[in-house]
C-alpha cells in the first residue's frame, strides 16, 4: 500500500519473502482496473487532503476532528464485546461486494503464496474472494480501531502479526479468535539488527548512548546495566551527537524541522551536532528544506543532510543507513514509534490521528519517547535532557523492553 509510509516501511524489511523481494501495492500494482485504481485514489487523496489541513487554524482542526471520528478508536475499558462492525468498516465491505480487489486477488491467486499485508483492506479481499493461501496481516500501530478486524471475525481465516500485547487484546474484543492472533512484534530492518543476538544493533548503540550521556549522569546510576547488555563500552562515540526529524507521507510538520534546525544551527555550524531531515519520497519536501536550510547557511553543511529519493525503496535503504548513526529520532507517533526499540530515543511530535494518540500513549508509558517542547527553543532544552541523561534513559529502555525481533518471528511462522 502506497498510502503514506507505514504500511510499505512495514513491509519493507519482510520484502525478501517474496517473489524477486519484489513488494506488491494493492492500490498501484501493474495491470489494476481504472475502477479500483480510481477507489484507492480517492481514499488516499482525501487523506493527504485531512492531515495537510489540519494545519489550518481553528477550521483545519474541526474538518480533522470530524473524519478521524470514523477512524477513531474506543476506549479499552470497561472491556466489552467489541465485534459489531464500524461504519467504516460497512462502507469497506460495501465497495468489496461490488468486486473492489477481485482482479488483484485472482491476479494473485495463480500463485498462491502467503499473502501477507500490511493494511487490513487487501486482507480482507483476499478472504472475501477466496484467496487459495495463507492470509496473514501485520499490524503497524500500537492499538487500533474496529475496523482492522473482518466484518465477521469469528468466522476469519486471516491471521495477525501484531506488535504489542494491547492489539492481542483488542482482537480479541473485535471477536477474532485467538488462534489466528500472533504476538510477534513490530518488523525492524534487519540490516540495523544484524542476527537474531542483533549484534550490529548493539555495536551502534554504544556510540548512541556515549552521545545521549555527555556527563555520564545515566552511566552513574546504571552502569551495571548498560555492561550486562551492551558488554565493553569504547571511549568515544564513532560519530558527533546526531538528530534526525522525520517528516509523515504528507509532508506534515516539515516547519517543525525547520524551527529545530535554526535553533540548532550554531551547534551544527561548529561541528558539535549533526541533523538529518527525512524528507521521503516528496520532492516539493525536498526543494523546501533546500530552500530553507540555504537561507539558514546550512545546505552545504558537513553535518546536515536530507534523506530523500523519488523511488520508495531506496528512500527506505537511505532512512535506514542514516539511522545507523541517529541518536535521536524526532516524528510524530507513527510506525515509527516501534523504532525505539532499536534504541533510539523518540522526541514526539504532535500527533496526527486516532491512531497516532494512542501510539503516543504508549511511547510515553513505555517510557521510549519524551514529548517534544517548543522547536524553536530545542537548543536550550535538548541540553538540558541530554546532561541529565534522560534521552540515555529512554535509549536504553526501548532497547531492553521493546520487541526487536518481530521480523525473525514472522518469518519463522511463515517457513512453518
Amino acid at each position: 500500500m502506497n498510502m503514506g509510509y507505514g504500511h510499505q516501511r512495514t513491509a519493507f524489511p519482510l520484502r525478501d519473502l517474496s517473489v524477486g523481494g519484489k513488494v506488491v501495492c494493492a492500490n498501484d500494482y501493474e495491470g489494476i482496473l481504472k475502477e479500483d485504481k480510481r477507489i484507492w485514489d480517492s481514499v488516499k487523496s482525501g487523506y493527504e487532503l485531512v492531515s495537510k489541513m489540519k494545519e489550518i487554524p481553528v477550521i483545519g482542526g474541526f474538518i480533522f476532528f470530524l473524519f478521524d471520528q470514523f477512524q477513531k478508536i474506543l476506549s479499552f475499558y470497561p472491556k466489552r464485546d467489541l465485534s459489531k462492525p464500524s461504519f467504516q468498516l460497512e462502507k469497506t465491505y460495501s465497495l468489496i461486494h461490488k468486486e473492489w480487489g477481485r482482479h488483484l486477488i485472482k491476479k494473485l491467486s495463480k500463485k498462491p503464496l502467503p499473502f501477507i499485508s500490511t493494511f487490513f483492506i487487501p486482507a480482507f479481499m483476499a478472504e472475501y474472494f477466496h484467496y487459495p493461501g495463507e492470509i496473514y496481516c501485520v499490524v503497524c500501530d500500537a492499538d487500533i480501531s474496529r475496523a482492522w478486524a473482518p466484518f465477521l471475525p469469528k468466522r476469519s481465516r486471516i491471521k495477525y502479526f501484531v506488535p504489542t500485547e494491547r492489539v492481542v487484546e483488542r482482537l480479541k474484543l473485535y471477536g477474532v479468535k485467538e488462534s489466528n492472533i500472533f504476538l510477534t512484534g513490530y518488523p525492524l530492518p534487519q540490516e540495523l539488527l544484524g542476527s537474531k543476538s542483533v549484534t550490529i544493533l548493539k555495536d551502534d548503540l554504544k556510540s548512541r548512548i556515549l552521545n545521549l550521556d555527555p556527563k555520564k549522569r545515566y552511566e552513574k546510576y546504571y552502569k551495571p546495566l548498560i555492561d550486562r547488555y551492551l558488554g565493553y563500552m569504547p571511549s568515544k562515540s564513532d560519530h558527533p551527537l546526531t538528530l534526525m526529524f522525520a517528516v509523515g507521507g504528507a509532508g506534515s510538520q516539515k516547519e517543525i524541522a525547520i524551527q529545530v534546525a535554526t535553533s540548532l544551527a550554531k551547534k551544527i555550524k561548529n561541528g558539535k551536532m549533526g541533523m538529518i531531515l527525512s524528507a521521503g519520497t516528496k520532492e516539493w519536501v525536498n526543494e523546501y528544506f533546500e530552500k530553507e536550510l540555504s537561507m539558514l547557511g546550512l545546505l552545504n553543511n558537513d553535518n546536515i543532510e536530507i534523506v530523500f529519493d523519488n523511488d520508495i525503496n531506496r528512500y527506505f535503504e537511505k532512512f535506514n543507513l542514516a539511522l545507523k548513526r541517529t541518536d535521536i529520532l524526532w516524528t510524530k507517533p507513527s510506525e515509527l514509534s516501534f523504532y525505539s526499540s532499536l534504541g533510539i530515543p523518540i522526541i514526539i511530535a504532535p500527533s496526527i490521528g486516532s491512531q497516532e494518540d494512542f501510539n503516543r500513549r504508549w511511547l510515553l508509558k513505555s517510557g521510549f519517547g519524551i514529548l517534544q517542547d517548543d522547536p524553536k527553543n530545542t537548543d536550550q532544552w535538548l541540553s538540558d535532557w541530554l546532561e541529565k541523561g534522560y534521552l540515555a534513559e529512554a535509549a536504553m529502555q526501548g532497547f531492553i523492553e521493546g520487541e526487536k525481533l518481530g521480523t525473525f518471528n514472522i518469518k519463522e511462522i511463515i517457513d512453518k
